[in-house]
């Protein structure tokens, strides 16, 4: 199990809490710093590409890499490439924000065929479901964090990762749910309006805070 008062690339953290570390660094230099099976799930939205580019090939090698840390995965993936792991369950969800419209699948790795979130079947073990947010906070890929509760509540993930952050939802989604998450970011904007949002989860609001003080807040 990991130790959550000891965690490596102390220098790297922006925020934390009792519940929640967000670095703010590439999750590549960060990831190999943690033991192996560190975490119960990663949950993530990583930036893929729509086509089979360098890009592409870049980002099937991480989250290949990703396998090391976790037997239980959620990837959010692009409807036009194919995933490049093994995968237990597709769902497929109707987002109503961020780049493009539509569908976007997400592949569910060591887990059931059966999603209790999603409200109706689209046919075979793919499910669709529609959710909102009344709040958004300006990253092109926000999750809705009912969404991400629901992931979360599938089963009993107490150390959860997201290598790729953005505006903290799956952070958010885990504190009011009583887990901890270590979240990884490269952009300081977004790890500041993660922090924001973590500060105040305890009330179990989903609003952005104007001022907050941050731990090892980068300069």
């Amino acid at each position: 199990m990991l130790d959550f008062n000891n965690l490596p690339a102390q220098d790297k953290i922006y925020y934390r809490d009792e519940s929640v570390v967000i670095y703010c660094a590439d999750c590549r230099l960060v990831l190999p710093l943690f033991p192996d099976k560190s975490f119960d799930l990663v949950l993530t939205d990583p930036p893929y590409p729509d086509y089979y580019t360098e890009e592409y090939k870049f980002d099937v090698d991480l989250i290949r890499i990703l396998q090391k840390y976790t037997c239980r995965q959620f990837i959010f993936w692009s409807s036009r490439t194919d995933y490049p792991l093994t995968y237990s369950a597709i769902h497929i969800w109707d987002k109503q924000n961020g780049i493009g419209t539509g569908y976007e699948r997400l592949y569910e790795v060591n887990g059931s065929t059966a999603f209790k979130v999603f409200n109706h079947y689209r046919h075979n073990n793919e499910l669709s479901a529609r959710w909102c947010d009344d709040h958004h906070y300006d990253h092109p890929s926000q999750k809705p964090i009912k969404l991400i509760r629901e992931i979360l509540s599938m089963a009993d993930f107490t150390i959860v990762l997201d290598p790729f952050l953005g505006s903290g939802t799956t952070a958010v989604a885990a504190k009011i749910l009583g887990r901890k998450c270590v979240g990884i970011e490269i952009s300081e904007k977004y790890c500041e309006i993660a922090a924001r949002r973590c500060s105040q989860s305890v009330m179990q609001l989903d609003i952005p805070k104007e001022s907050v003080e941050y731990q090892g807040r980068l300069e």
